[in-house]
């Protein structure tokens, strides 16, 4: 089991990474082949998995990282603190955009996202991201 007792537990990326590719089997991919799985590590000590459900209409699929997000949403909330993407190979995958910005909006700059060149916090793969701060900003300027 994937757990943390708290901020300084290293992160058991192999047991992170079994679960994305586990859950990776389960993807609806008929049209592009291209099955990816996703699992995260909340800062509760559960783990919230997601895979890529793929449509007809293509512009509607749903990515893994889209299904993840709602299941850490639907199972109580909570920040993620690590995350884990892999293709039908098992290997690390780096989101997309839509993806990326969804990862900093849950898990925030610190959260730390396997990628296939090594750990990376949300800070080192979306820099300058545009968050609730900015929303924030806005309103008061108005």
């Amino acid at each position: 089991m994937i757990g943390i007792d708290g901020p300084d537990d290293p992160i058991d990326w192999e047991s992170l990474t079994r679960y994305a590719t586990q859950v990776m089997e389960r993807a609806y991919a008929p049209y592009s082949g291209y099955a990816v799985g996703v699992a995260g590590l909340v800062d509760d000590g559960r783990v919230v998995l997601g895979c890529n459900v793929e449509n007809a209409a293509y512009g509607v699929a749903l990515c893994a990282e889209c299904g993840m997000v709602s299941a850490l949403h639907a199972t109580g909330g909570g920040r993620l603190l690590a995350v884990a993407c892999v293709d039908a190979r098992g290997q690390a995958l780096m989101p997309c955009g839509r993806c990326r910005q969804l990862l900093w909006e849950n898990g925030g700059p610190t959260m730390q996202l396997q990628t296939p060149s090594g750990i990376k916090t949300m800070a080192e793969v979306l820099p300058d991201a545009f968050d609730d701060t900015d929303l924030k900003t806005l309103q008061k300027d108005q």
